[in-house]
């Protein structure tokens, strides 16, 4: 089960001239900005964008239902995010569906669905999130039958840390069931800001991560931000030694 933020993906391939225009650097992934708001628009204009059914932890879910569906296991997964009741929540939704993964949107019927600009270039990708309805999932929404039985049922629980910026109280719930019940609770620390910016939700969300995932320039921030030193083998080291809420299982 996943649990994150659904955003429509406007991806294209990009030059250096359009990164320049908005001030976006190669290999980032930020909130968009006011200077960042006619980007969706000048994709969708001027470029010949791809529409993705995405968000961090919506794709990592949808291509975990891939895996297991060339393995012969299908409806096997689930995700849980706030999504606009418009044509692009609905698209969303039809899109999930027809990769297997079984989804439990919350409807915000007076806010649009998210969406993110992926500019890419040379192999490499940048993304502006403009979160829209994703901002606005509660933790209410868990109560309702098909959520908990969602929950229930599922033994391995996956969220990015870009939900950090959303629902931690969600997140502690979600987490705290699979401490609970010993099941595995896998954490994306994301992208940098997350950790420069968001350092006191990622500080509650860690002990419950049985797994934590992060690519080097993460690392190297959440290592410059808690003074773990340079060496990044160290680091993962020392963050794996991290004090844990399910001390049944290692980092």
């Amino acid at each position: 089960m996943g649990m994150g933020n659904p955003l429509l993906d406007i991806s294209a391939e990009v030059g250096q001239d359009m990164l320049d225009k908005y001030e976006v650097q190669l290999d980032s992934a930020i909130l968009a900005e006011d200077k960042h708001q006619p980007i969706y628009k000048d994709l969708v204009d001027n470029y010949n964008p791809k529409y993705i059914a995405g968000g961090a932890t919506q794709n990592s879910i949808r291509v975990a239902q891939w895996m297991l569906s060339s393995a012969g296991v299908s409806d096997a997964t689930a995700f849980m995010g706030c999504v606009g009741k418009d044509d692009f929540g609905e698209t969303l939704a039809t899109c999930a569906k027809g990769d297997g993964v079984l989804s439990h949107y919350m409807q915000d019927e007076s806010t649009p669905t998210g969406v993110c600009a992926v500019l890419v270039k040379g192999g490499e990708r940048s993304l502006v999130t403009k979160l829209d309805a994703a901002n606005n999932f509660k933790p209410s929404h868990l109560e309702t039958p098909k959520a908990k039985e969602i929950i229930e049922a599922a033994k391995f629980y996956y969220i990015a840390g870009f939900f950090l910026t959303v629902s931690v109280e969600s997140l502690k719930a979600v987490a705290e069931h699979a401490a609970a019940e010993n099941k595995t609770f896998c954490l994306n620390l994301s992208a940098p800001f997350i950790i420069d910016f968001f350092g006191d939700q990622v500080a509650e969300a860690m002990p419950y991560a049985d797994y934590l995932f992060c690519n080097e320039s993460e690392a190297a921030a959440y290592a410059k931000k808690h003074e773990l030193g340079d060496d990044l083998k160290e680091v993962a080291l020392k963050v794996a030694a991290l004090p844990k809420k399910n001390t049944s299982r290692p980092r």
